[in-house]
């Protein structure tokens, strides 16, 4: 059984993970089928990823994960 409080931080996670995506142009339609732990793996490149190139980047991994 997860605790209310790991709930709350994985939500926490989800929807900071959903917001990066939106930011750097994900289309919501996209990202609307885009599996929860896809989002944070996704959100979590592409803050390791230098802030000029992010977008061009998300875009790429979309593409190369089907998504686009």
């Amino acid at each position: 059984m997860i605790h209310p409080r790991e709930a709350r931080l994985k939500d926490s996670v989800v929807i900071d993970a959903k917001r990066i995506l939106l930011r750097y142009g994900t289309p919501i339609m996209v990202l609307d089928k885009v599996a929860e732990e896809e989002r944070v793996r996704l959100a979590r490149a592409i803050a390791k990823t230098p802030l000029a190139e992010r977008e061009l980047r998300l875009r790429e991994m979309l593409a190369e994960a089907g998504h686009l």
